[in-house]
């Protein structure tokens, strides 16, 4: 049976029935590329490279060449499938059962990709390619994996050859328990450090001839952990201090240990840089430390920014086809983690929106064909609305 790309269901199971496992492309991309030129799409496929990563293949494609011009952007590798005999029905069979699609991918996020390209092409087959602006896609296959030789290096690419985007929509499964409940309007930064407490090894029925370590990290960890960072912002939540290891590595009993070590992540809201978040914990430390405890502290590089885009015609526009398609009006939110957004917001301003998400990642990873469907319906209208003509 012939493939029609403007059923977004359809797709969707043509993408999933491709095992796209980072950072196989497993012909996912290919698929959209030919999708996308028989629609009148200019496409790139763009492979990456660098030491020590495995080569990536994206995809750029555009029609148009005026402004404005919205973006829609995701990925279509997904995480392994773990133990497939435990799947209910085959992960990339694509199967659906009393209206449920199964699949690796259904919900993070291929079926957002296939939502946003069916509406894309709904919309040019109703008023052709003149429409008054440009259409484009960014879709990498590297957001699961490093996200080295992705969306990071495509934005790079398209930048290179004069690309400027207005708007950019990223489909990745944003809402909690309903299609509607929640927007992403930004996200949270982190940051992850390591401290270490040095002391003195020795026997533990002599401990003035020792330095126990334990003591200064236990004053240290819970020093930072007992005073809030802040109180949060207007569209951001306090940030949050976790701890994730507590360790000494030793498996005696009667040795105090020479060091211990405590590893910990700052998911951080937009008061913060990761330069000043780092500065701020290391007077802290210095604070509590004193002239007693000898530590160190390090951070590791991250690329994760905190950032916001900020309410306007834009965000409006996708809140009001979201509540007359589903009766909802979404919450503006910038909790989770991070996605490929922080890379486009140096580009554009950015909205995340796409299906529930609650079995991304999960064995018998599934959503419902009714939402892909509206989520194609509610894109439809947002590109509706972008480009001035009358909604339906």
């Amino acid at each position: 049976m012939t493939l029609d790309p403007k059923d977004s269901v359809a797709l969707t199971q043509a993408l999933i029935r491709c095992p796209s496992v980072t950072p196989e492309e497993g012909g996912a991309l290919h698929l959209l590329q030919d999708v996308l030129k028989q629609a009148g799409f200019e496409t790139h496929l763009v492979r990456f490279s660098e030491s020590n990563t495995p080569d990536v293949d994206n995809l750029y494609a555009r029609i148009g060449t005026s402004k404005p011009y919205l973006l829609f952007a995701g990925h279509t590798d997904v995480v392994p499938t773990g133990d497939e005999t435990r799947w209910s029905h085959g992960p990339f069979s694509g199967e659906i059962v009393d209206g449920i699609l199964f699949g690796r991918g259904a919900a993070d996020m291929k079926g957002g990709v296939a939502a946003s390209v069916s509406a894309v092409l709904q919309f040019l087959d109703e008023v052709g390619p003149d429409f008054g602006g440009s259409l484009g896609f960014l879709i990498t296959g590297d957001e699961e994996g490093p996200a080295i030789n992705g969306t990071v290096k495509l934005l790079e690419w398209a930048k290179a050859r004069g690309e400027q985007f207005d708007h950019c929509i990223l489909g990745e499964p944003t809402n909690p328990e309903r299609l509607g409940d929640m927007i992403k309007i930004g996200r949270r930064g982190s940051l992850s450090g390591r401290l270490v407490v040095e002391g003195k090894q020795g026997h533990i029925a002599y401990p003035h001839l020792a330095e126990n370590p334990i003591r200064g990290i236990v004053t240290l960890v819970g020093g930072l952990l007992a005073e809030p960072l802040d109180q949060g912002t207007a569209h951001f939540g306090a940030s949050n201090l976790e701890f994730s290891t507590l360790d000494v590595g030793n498996k005696a009993g009667n040795v105090i240990p020479q060091s211990a070590e405590a590893k910990f992540n700052i998911r951080f809201n937009d008061l913060w840089t990761h330069e000043t978040l780092a500065t701020e914990i290391e007077a802290r430390l210095h604070r509590l430390a004193g002239n007693e405890i000898r530590y160190a502290v390090t951070f590791e590089p991250s690329n994760a920014d905190a950032f916001l885009t900020e309410p306007g015609a834009f965000v409006e526009m996708a809140v009001a086809s979201i509540e007359e398609s589903t009766g909802i009006k979404p919450v503006l939110s910038t909790t989770g983690g991070t996605s490929d957004a922080r890379f486009i917001k140096d580009y554009c301003p950015v909205i995340e929106f796409g299906l529930v998400g609650q079995t991304m990642h999960q064995i018998d990873e599934r959503v419902p064909v009714s939402d892909i469907s509206r989520l194609t319906g509610i894109y439809h209208d947002v590109i509706r609305r972008y480009f001035h003509h009358k909604t339906g």
